[in-house]
């Protein structure tokens, strides 16, 4: 699929509510959705792949997952609003979708949640601005869950993110470095939109490097 076909068919989804500063809920826009996934379909394959999806928000990443084939999508989201936006967009997609999907709502770190093993992990995780460490469950779960890899959206300059791959026995490297719009959701800010740098992380096994000419810094 081109990207710009995904990124279309991906900005015609029902938006995020992006109702709750504290949950650090901002969208994940079309367009850097559709490059990001179809980073992850080269370098892992997400034909017949199982994948999760942390904190899911609206969908748009498991939903373009499942729009490049993979086999199954577990949605995990704690913001009811979200979740409303989300079975919405995989019900108005068809039979074909909400059959290779499931939603959960969790609060990774505070309830107790099953999740499955998959091949691949995918998170946009809150990056702790209003919260120390509110990214820290959703990594975990990540890092235990995942097969064969994790991909973490997240701010460029965070530094532990590394570490706690490492710890838990994955290597990096970094697959994309962009700029993410932050729109003006909330009552606290003063510009309509706000550019802020980051980086799409990808963990893999040792010996899976798929940039080995890329430096990881």
């Amino acid at each position: 699929m081109r990207p710009k076909h995904l990124a279309i068919q991906l900005s015609k989804l029902t938006p995020h509510p992006c109702l709750r500063l504290e949950l650090e809920q901002y969208a994940t826009e079309g367009d850097l959705a559709a490059y990001w996934m179809l980073a992850v379909d080269e370098t892992d394959g997400l034909e017949g792949a199982t994948v999760l999806d942390l904190g899911a928000g609206n969908g748009v990443l498991g939903v373009a997952c499942l729009m490049l084939g993979a086999k199954h999508v577990t949605f995990v989201e704690v913001d009811e609003d979200a979740i409303i936006a989300l079975n919405a967009n995989l019900t108005g997609l068809g039979e074909g979708f909400t059959s290779r999907s499931t939603v959960l709502t969790h609060r990774l770190g505070v309830d107790e949640t099953d999740l499955p093993q998959v091949d691949l992990v995918i998170t946009n995780p809150p990056w702790g601005t209003q919260t120390a460490k509110a990214d820290r469950p959703l990594l975990e779960a990540a890092f235990a869950k995942a097969k064969r890899a994790v991909h973490v959206l997240h701010h460029t300059h965070a530094t532990h993110l590394e570490r706690m791959g490492r710890d838990a026995g994955w290597e990096h490297e970094r697959l994309i470095r962009t700029d993410f719009r932050l729109p003006a959701a909330y009552l606290h800010h003063t510009k309509r939109s706000l550019n802020t740098d980051v980086t799409c992380w990808r963990f893999h096994r040792l010996g899976d490097a798929q940039l080995p000419d890329a430096p990881d810094s």
